[in-house]
């Protein structure tokens, strides 16, 4: 790990325990890799998810986060071919049924889903996240999102979305009167600029409310997620940046009054495990190889987060200075920054994408690694998941939950079982 300054360090007792989430998709699981199991395609009837879940809560995860999108792509290559080949979006099931389904195999672990306030009804998120919760006995949460495709848009009769400061205005109306109808006793009585009802409210989770996640990264985003978030998700890429983002959310919260420790930042992490150094970085090297299978994933999934068509480019040539987008205009600088003296291939090999830390090594070296990071930036855990170009596992999923975190438990930086309370009192309680 690069060599930071620290802040003094703290003993076990005086610091809390990491918070630990996984972040999941309702997808195929790793079918032409590897470890793809007996039944690779069999992942549509949710069990391989169900069962995933089961051993989340075995190795006492805090939470599990079902990500959703309602789109097939077209972002690279101006074709839905690409993405069927590289399965960073598609073919996907609803996670909401999903989540019903880890309720009824699971007595503790937090499930958070993921709706968006552009696509879904107030009222009808209102009622489905009211039932999970009831469902779950108080272990639901709301991983709230504004999306941005126009094709998610077109699948709910909407011609396009709205641009990012507006779906942020709306989404803030939005929350309003959904936790309204979660907790207005009396009825509900709203009329804002975007939404408007009047109606009884009958929609009482278990908790007050669900636990509230968001993933702000903009200016907006992150006074959006200082006001309703009780867990926010980030990618800050290093510590000085991590621990930039969360004094940044902590400050927001306390000139809101609110108390800073009330909200917990995660940061997006893919541990890279082997039984010695050089077998990690050996296995790193291959998920983030300049060819092959992964890396178009890789490519898709770049463009797909950045609605940019990185198609277009010559792969063994830099970007074109003069090239511009509509999409991220930061993915895009930072790419020609990057290939300024290569190629783009290049620029891409052997780097990660979507993570806040490179954690390669054994269990133990990354546990050191987690260690310093929570010491130096002062925050509150981590949302795992497997990138790198790969689908997931049992066996990948076996290595962190068998590996890496009892050794997080055995240094007092990750729980070993849960408290009493619903999820929410639990996750306050850290």
């Amino acid at each position: 790990m690069n060599a930071e300054p620290t802040p003094p360090t703290t003993s076990h007792d005086e610091r809390r325990r990491m918070v630990l989430g996984w972040f999941m998709n309702y997808m195929p699981t790793a079918w032409n890799r590897p470890w793809a199991g007996s039944t690779p395609t069999g992942w549509t009837d949710g069990e391989f998810y169900v069962d995933m879940a089961r051993a989340l809560e075995r190795a006492s995860i805090d939470l599990v986060m079902l990500e959703d999108s309602s789109v097939v792509p077209e972002n690279f290559g101006s074709s839905m071919t690409a993405e069927f080949k590289a399965t960073t979006k598609a073919p996907k099931h609803d996670p909401l049924p999903l989540a019903a389904a880890i309720s009824q195999a699971t007595e503790r672990l937090g499930i958070v889903t993921t709706m968006s306030t552009s696509l879904y009804p107030p009222h009808r998120l209102a009622q489905l996240q009211a039932t999970l919760d009831q469902l779950s006995d108080g272990r639901a949460g709301w991983n709230i999102v504004t999306s941005f495709e126009n094709l998610a848009a077109q699948n709910v009769g909407l011609d396009t979305l709205w641009e990012h400061d507006e779906r942020y205005a709306r989404a803030e109306e939005y929350v309003s009167l959904v936790d309204e109808f979660w907790t207005g006793a009396d009825g509900v009585a709203f009329d804002g600029d975007y939404y408007a009802a009047a109606a009884p409210s009958a929609l009482p989770p278990v908790q007050r409310r669900p636990v509230l996640c968001q993933a702000g990264g903009s200016s907006a985003g992150m006074d959006f997620a200082a006001r309703w978030a009780d867990l926010i998700v980030s990618v800050p890429t290093g510590l000085p940046a991590m621990k930039a983002y969360r004094d940044g959310i902590r400050q927001r919260l306390e000139r809101a009054g609110t108390d800073p420790d009330s909200c917990r930042v995660l940061y997006m992490v893919t541990p890279i495990l082997g039984e010695t150094v050089a077998e990690a970085e050996a296995k790193e090297a291959r998920m983030y190889s300049a060819d092959g299978d992964n890396f178009l994933r890789r490519l898709v999934q770049l463009s797909n987060v950045s609605e940019i068509d990185f198609a277009q480019y010559d792969l063994d040539r830099p970007i074109p200075e003069d090239a511009t987008t509509n999409g991220a205009q930061s993915i895009l600088d930072a790419m020609k920054a990057a290939t300024r003296g290569s190629s783009l291939r290049q620029a891409m090999a052997g780097k990660g994408e979507s993570t806040s830390l490179r954690l390669v090594g054994t269990p133990q070296t990354v546990a050191d690694q987690m260690e310093e990071a929570m010491e130096f930036v002062g925050g509150d855990g981590f949302l795992l998941f497997h990138g790198g170009g790969g689908l997931i596992s049992r066996h990948y999923l076996d290595e962190v939950l068998d590996g890496l975190v009892p050794e997080l438990q055995r240094r007092g930086l990750a729980q070993t079982g849960y408290g009493p309370g619903t999820f929410g009192e639990r996750l306050a309680a850290r």
